[in-house]
């Protein structure tokens, strides 16, 4: 039924209350990256391009913004093949196999996604301490996956169960193994689906900034989230020119996957649903 034009009207005022804010944030990043001094989003100071300087120099005892940005698409894109990988392993098996426990481990999984990750941070610390990976980007991609899997097993199920069973039947039926049946036939139909998933992965974890706080204390491992944290230490000294051309250079990348990836996001939403 579709809506009458007062409807409309507070429909659009809704998206514009909530959206002004956001587009007024990113103005005043965009501006003041390139001005001396911004009052609002209204530049009232000398444009200028001193802000963009960490590009060729390191800024105090801060690494390379270079290095920062390699340990962030290191971590991110980590985080992002492996939860792929193993999601799909395991809402495959989910969704075709019957096995003891099914339920139960259906149920483990959603009860696993619905748990705040800041509560589990003390016990992964000292898991990560005994396996001596604390400090390293590899250790932070194994706990950030971990908290991802349980979503990413949900939504590829979701994706998986929609297959039609007929040419697996047929599949097995000439002899074709569950491995290269998985392979061959089960994960190019629900490709949409991994590509979804691994787009949303990406862009959750190159936001992240609580895992990699916690768990990375050497510089050489830092994230672009630590490097921007470091700037802002104190609100009355800091340089809000610097950190809005570093908070502008740490989105971008972000805003290049999205609109690249933005189409899988939206076959995401719908569930891998039919139609």
């Amino acid at each position: 039924m579709p809506l009458r034009p007062r409807a409309w009207w507070l429909v659009l005022l809704l998206l514009a209350a909530i959206t002004v804010p956001i587009v007024v944030g990113y103005l005043w990043i965009v501006i003041g990256s390139f001005n001396t001094r911004v009052h609002g989003i209204t530049p009232v100071g000398e444009w200028t391009l001193e802000n963009w300087r960490f590009l060729g120099e390191r800024l105090g005892r801060r690494p390379s913004i270079w290095t920062a940005l390699l340990n962030t698409l290191l971590f991110a894109g980590g985080v992002s093949l492996l939860v792929v990988t193993v999601s799909a392993m395991a809402a495959y098996a989910i969704s075709r196999l019957s096995f003891p426990g099914r339920g139960w481990f259906l149920g483990l999984v959603l009860v696993l996604h619905a748990f705040p990750a800041v509560s589990l941070l003390i016990a992964s610390y000292y898991v990560l301490r005994v396996m001596g990976l604390f400090d390293s980007l590899v250790g932070v991609v194994l706990v950030m996956t971990s908290f991802m899997m349980p979503f990413g097993i949900w939504l590829l199920k979701g994706f998986f169960d929609n297959i039609s069973w007929e040419m697996e039947m047929a599949a097995l039926v000439d002899g074709a193994s569950r491995w290269r049946i998985f392979r061959t036939i089960a994960l190019p139909l629900v490709r949409p689906g991994l590509f979804a998933l691994a787009v949303f992965t990406f862009l959750v974890a190159w936001g992240e900034f609580i895992l990699p706080y916690t768990f990375i204390v050497s510089g050489r491992t830092w994230t672009l989230s630590i490097y921007l944290q470091s700037m802002l230490g104190d609100f009355e000294r800091a340089d809000y020119g610097l950190v809005a051309a570093v908070g502008l250079f740490y989105v971008l990348p972000a805003v290049a996957v999205f609109l690249v990836g933005q189409r899988y996001l939206l076959d995401m939403y719908f569930g891998g649903s039919k139609g």
